[in-house]
C-alpha cells in the first residue's frame, strides 16, 4: 500500500503447471516416456503441497529427476500410497 502498486500471483491452471514440470523434466534429461509417468505423480504433489505454482514444480522435477521418480512411478503402478 505504500507505494499504491498491487502484486497479485495467481495459481496456475493445471495444464500450466503440468507444462511447466514437463520442461524442468527434460532440462534435466529425464525422457519423454518418463515425463508423461510423472505427470500424475506431479499433481498429487501439488495437491500435496496446496498449490500449483513454478515454485512447486521446480521442487518436483528436481527431486523426481534426482532419483525419486523410478521409486514412485513403481509404487504408482503397485498401486500404494504415496
Amino acid at each position: 500500500e505504500r507505494f499504491g502498486l498491487w502484486i497479485s500471483f495467481y495459481p496456475f491452471s493445471q495444464d500450466e503447471y503440468l507444462a511447466i514440470v514437463d520442461q524442468w523434466l527434460g532440462h534435466w534429461g529425464v525422457s519423454a516416456e518418463q515425463r508423461q509417468t510423472a505427470r500424475p505423480l506431479a499433481l498429487i504433489w501439488a495437491l500435496e503441497r496446496g498449490s500449483r505454482s513454478g515454485r512447486v514444480a521446480y521442487q518436483f522435477a528436481r527431486d523426481y529427476a534426482g532419483g525419486q521418480g523410478a521409486a514412485w512411478a513403481a509404487q504408482a503402478e503397485a498401486g500404494a500410497p504415496q
